[in-house]
C-alpha cells in the first residue's frame, strides 16, 4: 500500500521490452518531433516576418503553432529520453509540470480553434463588419482568454488530481502523465470530486464543438451563395484547412477519452493517444500551407530571402 507522499516518481508504459524496438521507437519520435519543429516554427516565423500576414486569421494560426510546438514538445522529448536510456521512470515533480502543461495547452488550442471558426464566420458572413469585430485588440483579448482558459482549467484540474491518495502503486498506463491514468492510482471514491471536474471540462469543450459546427453550417450556407465559382473556391480554400485541423484534432481526442471500454487495451490505448498527442501538431502546419497560396507565396519569399 503506497500513498502520494511516499511516491517519488511514476513509471511511464514503454512502447516495448525489446531493446532495439525501444531504438526504433526513439529515431521515429525524433522524426516526428523535428517535423513538427520545423513546420510550426516555419510557420510562426513566416507570419512573423511578413507583413502582409498580420491579420486577425495569422495571428490565431501564429498562436495555433505556438501551442503544437507546446504541447508536443511536452510529452515527446521525454518520452524519447526514456527510450534511448532504457528506463520508464519520470519523476513526481515531472510528472506534475508535464500533466498540468500538456492540459493548459490542449484546452487552450480547443478554445483556440473555436475562436478561429468565429473569425471565418465574420470574415464569410459578415464581411462589412469584419474590422470592428476582429480588430488588433479584440484579437489580443480573445488570444489572451484562450490561454488564459487553458491555464486555469490545467491549474485546477492539477491541484485537485495530485491531492488525491494515490494508494494503487505508480505504474501508469500510458507514455506520458495525465489526469485519466492518475485517477486509476487513486484510492476508492476519492476520485469523484475530479470526475466531476473532467465532466465540466467535457461540458467546455462540447460546447466548443458545437459553437465550431453552427459556425460552419453558416459558412457553408453563406459560400453556397456566392454566385461566381471563384469566390467559392477562394471562400473554401481559407476554411477547410481549419476544418480539418479541427476534425482531426477533435477527432482523435474524443477516441481516445470516449472509446467503449469494451475495445478498450493497454496497446490500443497508446496507439490512440499517440494519434492525439504527435499527429495533429505534425500535420497542422501540412494541412494550412497546402491550400493556403499567401502563406506558400511568403515562405518562398522568406526561403529566398535567406539563401
Amino acid at each position: 500500500m503506497s500513498n502520494s507522499s511516499s511516491i517519488t516518481q511514476f513509471l511511464l508504459l514503454p512502447f516495448t521490452d525489446t531493446r532495439e524496438l525501444q531504438l526504433l521507437h526513439f529515431w521515429l519520435f525524433l522524426g516526428i518531433y523535428l517535423a513538427a519543429l520545423l513546420g510550426n516554427g516555419l510557420i510562426i516565423t513566416t507570419i512573423a516576418w511578413d507583413q502582409h500576414l498580420h491579420t486577425p486569421m495569422y495571428f490565431f494560426l501564429l498562436n495555433l503553432a505556438l501551442l503544437d510546438l507546446g504541447s508536443i514538445s511536452t510529452t515527446v522529448p521525454k518520452s524519447m529520453a526514456n527510450s534511448l536510456w532504457y528506463t520508464r521512470a519520470i519523476s513526481y515533480s515531472g510528472c506534475v509540470a508535464q500533466l498540468f502543461t500538456f492540459s493548459f495547452l490542449i484546452v487552450a488550442e480547443y478554445c483556440l480553434l473555436t475562436i478561429m471558426s468565429y473569425d471565418r464566420y465574420v470574415a464569410i458572413c459578415k464581411p462589412l463588419h469584419y474590422g470592428t469585430l476582429l480588430g488588433s485588440r479584440a484579437c489580443v483579448h480573445m488570444a489572451a482568454a484562450a490561454w488564459a482558459t487553458g491555464f486555469l482549467n490545467a491549474l485546477l484540474h492539477t491541484a485537485n488530481t495530485f491531492s488525491l491518495p494515490l494508494c494503487k502503486g505508480n505504474a501508469l498506463g500510458q507514455f506520458f502523465c495525465e489526469i485519466p491514468q492518475i485517477l486509476k492510482l487513486s484510492c476508492s471514491h476519492s476520485h469523484l470530486r475530479e470526475l466531476g471536474l473532467l465532466v465540466v471540462s467535457a461540458c467546455l469543450v462540447f460546447m466548443c464543438c458545437i459553437f465550431i459546427v453552427v459556425s460552419y453550417v453558416q459558412i457553408l450556407r453563406a459560400v453556397l451563395r456566392i454566385p461566381s465559382e471563384q469566390g467559392r473556391h477562394k471562400a473554401f480554400s481559407t476554411c477547410l484547412p481549419h476544418l480539418a485541423v479541427v476534425s482531426l484534432f477533435a477527432g482523435t481526442s474524443f477516441f481516445a477519452y470516449l472509446k467503449p471500454p469494451s475495445i478498450s487495451s493497454p496497446s490500443l490505448d497508446l496507439l490512440v493517444s499517440v494519434l492525439y498527442s504527435l499527429i495533429p501538431p505534425t500535420l497542422n502546419p501540412l494541412i494550412y500551407s497546402m491550400r493556403n497560396r499567401e502563406l506558400k507565396d511568403a515562405l518562398r519569399k522568406l526561403m529566398e530571402g535567406c539563401i
